[in-house]
Order: C-alpha cells, then structure tokens, then sequence
C-alpha cells in the first residue's frame, strides 16, 4: 500500500512539473506573438506595393506623443496638426442637397442584388410598407458619403499637406431614419478626434447625413482617415 501511495505521489508531482514547463512554453509564444507578427507584415509589406509601408497594425498610434517630437515630419504638416486641433468639434462642412430618387434605388439594387420590395417596388410598398412607399437602402445613403461630403471632386483638397489621405475605415455607423424616395439629403461634418501616427494624423470625422424637412438624420458615420506626410 505504502509502495502504491507513493507511486502517485510521484506522479502527481511529474505531472504538476510537466504542466509548469508547458505554461512557461505557452506564455513565452504568447509575449513575442506581436513582435512575429510584424515581422510576417514587414516582410510581405516590402514584396507589395509600395503604398502599404505606412500600415502598422501593433505600434502605429502614438497619441500620448506630441507631434512636435516627430522630427521626421514637415513643418507644413505640424502646422496643419495645429490646425486641425483649433478647430476640432466644430462643423467643418455642410454639403448641397441630393436627391435619391427611385431611379437611384434601383441602381444600387442592381449592383448589391439587394432587390427587397421595400426598396424596389413602389406598388407593393404603397400597400404594405408602414412608410407607403419604397424607401432607399441604408447602404446606399452610406455609399453616398464621398459626393455627399465633396470629397470626390479632384479641384477640392481638404489637407494638401499631406502626401497620401487613406480612408481607414470606420468606428460606427447608425440608420436613425430612413430615406423616403424623391427625398433630398445632405452631409455636414466635423473633426471630433485627432492622433499622432508616427508619419502623419489619424482623424475621426464624424458624418451626418440630413434628410430635408426631417428631425431625425438619416445617417450618422464615424469615418477614420489617415493623412501621411
């Protein structure tokens, strides 16, 4: 009996030594998990094309460092950092009315396959729809951002500063209302964000689309760009 107790003392205690070595492997893989994985990034970031350099997905974002610490920016762009922080939450823009007529609709529903009745059949919509008729698709009022805000026009730059302006994608998006067709729409804008990259700004500029003679806006986006210098 003794023998057999002791036999499982023994082994409880090499397990309990196997598991400690395994957690030490599994935690040491864990810590350089980041510093791998940017590697791998680099490395296929520099077979690619040239415009992915800027992309850093563990250290890009340095908001506690000032940017006047970035010797390696421009004097032209830290004056643009400057100005962007002056005027940061007030309405920077507010576009010209759009309509979304049917005819505009249909065209977005033909590109997405998106053709529910709701927003392609005005006559099933008139009976049945609780807003009597066809109504555009959120996505479309979305996908209307860039005429919407002007930011398409090749005469207009909002940051000549920079070198290269990327649309980085977005913190949120909202449908509070929706948009009847034949109504009109309009964006107004604001910076209500600003960090320092290590080559440029990030912005989160938040978008809101009105609908003419509504309360409720139609779409409000959080959109992030990145300017690089």
């Amino acid at each position: 009996m003794m023998r057999l107790v002791e036999s499982l003392k023994h082994g409880q205690e090499k397990l309990e030594s196997i598991n400690t070595e395994l957690k030490h492997r599994v935690e040491s893989t864990l810590k350089t998990w980041p510093e791998t994985i940017n590697k791998k990034v680099t490395d296929i970031r520099n077979m690619s094309l040239p415009w992915t350099q800027y992309f850093h997905f563990f250290d890009e974002v340095e908001a506690q460092q000032p940017i006047t610490e970035h010797k390696a920016l421009s004097d032209k762009f830290i004056d643009l950092h400057q100005r962007l922080l002056a005027s940061l939450g007030e309405e920077s823009f507010v576009g010209e009315w759009v309509e979304v007529d049917q005819h505009k609709i249909d065209q977005f529903a033909e590109v997405t396959g998106d053709h529910q009745w709701i927003h392609t059949n005005p006559e099933k919509a008139a009976l049945e729809s609780p807003f009597k008729q066809t109504i555009a698709h959120g996505f479309l009022t979305l996908s209307l951002i860039p005429q919407l805000t002007d930011t398409v026009n090749p005469e207009k730059n909002d940051y000549p500063e920079a070198r290269l302006v990327v649309n980085y994608g977005m913190n949120k998006v909202i449908f509070p209302a929706p948009v009847k067709a034949g109504r009109r729409i309009r964006a107004r804008t604001r910076i209500i964000d600003i960090k320092s990259l290590r080559r440029g700004l990030e912005l989160v500029r938040e978008v809101t689309i009105e609908i003419e003679n509504s309360k409720r806006p139609a779409c409000i986006a959080e959109m992030i760009l990145r300017l690089y210098d």
